[in-house]
């Protein structure tokens, strides 16, 4: 389906799959898909996703304000075994461009604090995510 390493516009993955084009969840109604995108620019949303002893990719849930909780692509996340959805992620390389990361599959999930977009301090969820072999 994905190559990993190669280079997607990710403006033809939703015109193909469908999903949120805005955001790091998108979860493409008509396929058994979601998609994850990670991105340094999530920082200034208090996001900060990275591999922990290259085994496990601690990737920041949604919500930019407020205490994060299990809804809409956090929901889609956990369950996504249970719902029967593969989690492929992909990383922002450039502008409108997405370097394919690999296929993931829910581990587990740890809360943080950390600032929200206005800076106000509330429960993140950091989901662990294990890469598929």
């Amino acid at each position: 389906m994905f190559t990993q390493g190669e280079v997607y516009r990710r403006r033809e993955l939703h015109e193909k799959y469908g999903g949120q084009q805005q955001g790091g969840i998108s979860t493409p109604s008509e396929h058994n898909l979601i998609f994850l995108f990670t991105s340094e620019r999530g920082e200034e949303h208090g996001y900060s996703d990275g591999w922990k002893d290259n085994k496990i990719f601690l990737y920041t849930g949604e919500g930019q304000r407020g205490d994060m909780t299990f809804t809409r692509g956090n929901k889609a996340i956990r369950d996504h075994l249970e719902d029967g959805k593969d989690i492929h992620m992909f990383r922002q390389t450039r502008k409108g461009y997405v370097e394919y990361v690999g296929q993931m599959i829910y581990s587990g999930y740890h809360h943080k604090d950390g600032p929200d977009t206005d800076g106000i301090v509330r429960k993140m969820i950091v989901f662990e995510l294990a890469p598929v072999e």
